[in-house]
C-alpha cells in the first residue's frame, strides 16, 4: 500500500511535536510518525524538566541561540496555553575557592549568550537564600524554571491536531529512498505501507541516525555516529530543604549532580554521567555512595538513607567517551543535498527548552 503525503515528522518527542505544530500552523498537512505506542517515551520523558536559561553553551553555537530564544518563547507559550510551569530560579555554587574561576567563567559565558539577568551571590547571601547549601560564592539565574514536560507535549500535539496534523503511533520508519521529487518512507507496524513525502523531518532522537542510514540516498558521510550517555536520578525522602534549583560548578561535558524540584515541590538529585552500549534504562543502585559524596559537597546535611532510586535517562550523543560534547546537528538541504529533508542529531539538553526555537529553525532551513 502506498500513499502520498505532504509532510512527515519522524518522532513524537517534545522536539518532533514542536516541529509538527510549527508546520501545521504554517498550513502544511503533517503526519507524525512515532515508533512507540505513546508520545515522548524516551528522552522527553526522562530528564530534569528544567527550563534552561542558556548559561553554558559555546559562543555562537546553535545550542546557545535556540536555548535563549526558546526559553523566552516557551515561557510565553506556557502562559498562553496554561502549561504548568514555575520560574523557580537556579543558583550555581562554588563549594570552595578552587571553583571560583569556573563559576565566573560560567557567568561570563552566559552573558555572552544573552542571559542578562544573572546576579552574583556572596557566601552570606547564599546562606540566606538556601540555608542548607554550603558554598563560598554563587550566582543566581532568575529565569531558570521547571515545567510539566508531558503537559507541554500534549499542548504541542493539540495545537498541531487542531490545525490538521495527525499522529500515527506504532509506526516505525524501517527504510526508504530519495527520489527526484519526493522521499519514500517504508512504514512498519501492524499495517506496513509506503509514504511518498514532499517533506521529511527526521527528529527520531536515539533512532535518528538509524533512520537516516535506512533511507537510501542520504549521503553516509553526513550521518554522525550514535552514542548513549546514561544519567541516574535519586529522589530525596521527606520535605525538600531547597526553594530553587542548585547546580555545582560543572565540567565541560556534564553539569554535575544537581538539585531539581518538580512542580509538587519534591526534590531530585541527578543526573550522574556514564556511557552505555545500548538503550538500557535499568537503574544501577551501586552508584548510591557516589551520589552521597557528590551531593554532600554542597549539601552536607544530607542524611544517610535519605536517597531513593528514581529513574534513568539517556542522552542521544554524537560524540563518544573522551570527546567533548558538540553542538546540535541540524542538517537541511544545503548540508546533505536532499530537497525537502531535515535531519536532527544529538538533540539532548537543552532540547526541551529550545523546542519552539528549533522548530522555527527547521522551518527556515526548508525555506532557504
Amino acid at each position: 500500500m502506498s500513499e502520498k503525503i505532504d509532510c512527515a515528522v519522524i518522532g513524537a518527542g517534545v522536539v518532533g511535536l514542536a516541529i509538527a505544530r510549527e508546520f501545521a500552523l504554517a498550513g502544511r498537512d503533517v503526519v507524525i510518525l512515532e515508533s512507540e505506542n505513546a508520545i515522548g517515551t524516551h528522552t522527553s520523558a526522562r530528564n530534569s524538566e528544567v527550563i534552561h536559561a542558556g548559561i553554558y553553551y559555546e559562543t555562537g553555537s546553535l545550542k546557545a541561540q535556540v536555548c535563549v530564544a526558546g526559553r523566552k518563547a516557551l515561557y510565553r507559550y506556557c502562559a498562553e496555553r496554561g502549561v504548568n510551569h514555575r520560574r523557580i530560579g537556579k543558583i550555581i555554587v562554588a563549594t570552595d575557592d578552587t571553583q571560583r574561576d569556573g563559576l565566573r567563567k560560567h557567568k561570563r559565558q552566559a552573558e555572552i549568550n544573552g542571559v542578562d539577568d544573572l546576579r552574583t551571590v556572596s557566601r552570606a547571601e547564599l546562606a540566606e537564600l538556601e540555608p542548607e547549601v554550603v558554598g563560598v560564592e554563587g550566582f543566581l539565574s532568575p529565569s531558570t524554571g521547571i515545567i510539566d514536560s508531558h503537559g507541554l507535549m500534549l499542548a504541542y500535539l493539540g495545537d498541531a491536531e487542531n490545525h490538521g496534523a495527525s499522529l500515527a503511533l506504532n509506526s516505525p520508519v524501517t527504510g526508504g529512498s530519495v527520489n527526484h521529487e519526493e522521499i519514500l518512507l517504508n512504514i512498519g507496524g501492524a499495517e506496513p505501507m509506503q509514504l511518498a513525502c514532499r517533506t521529511v523531518i527526521n527528529t527520531a532522537g536515539h533512532g535518528a541516525t538509524a533512520v537516516s542510514r535506512a533511507i537510501t540516498g542520504i549521503p553516509a558521510a553526513t550521518i554522525p555516529p550514535n552514542y548513549y550517555a546514561i544519567g541516574h536520578y535519586y529522589t530525596l525522602s521527606g520535605k525538600s530543604p531547597f526553594r530553587r534549583l542548585v547546580y555545582p560548578v560543572g565540567r565541560q561535558d556534564w553539569l554535575g549532580v544537581h538539585v531539581t524540584l518538580d512542580l509538587n515541590g519534591r526534590c531530585r538529585f541527578g543526573p550522574d554521567f556514564d556511557w552505555v552500549n545500548t538503550l538500557d534504562y535499568r537503574f544501577d543502585e551501586t552508584r548510591e555512595a557516589r551520589f552521597y559524596e557528590a551531593i554532600r559537597r554542597y549539601y552536607p546535611g544530607l542524611s544517610d538513607g535519605a536517597l531513593q532510586p528514581a529513574y534513568t535517562g539517556i542522552r542521544p550523543r554524537i560524540t563518544g567517551k573522551g570527546e567533548p560534547a558538540v553542538d546540535f546537528m541540524i542538517q537541511g538541504p544545503q548540508d546533505h543535498g536532499i530537497p525537502g529533508m531535515v535531519n536532527l542529531y544529538g538533540i539532548e539538553s537543552p532540547g526541551l527548552t529550545s523546542s519552539m526555537a528549533i522548530a522555527a529553525h527547521v522551518r527556515t532551513l526548508l525555506m532557504a
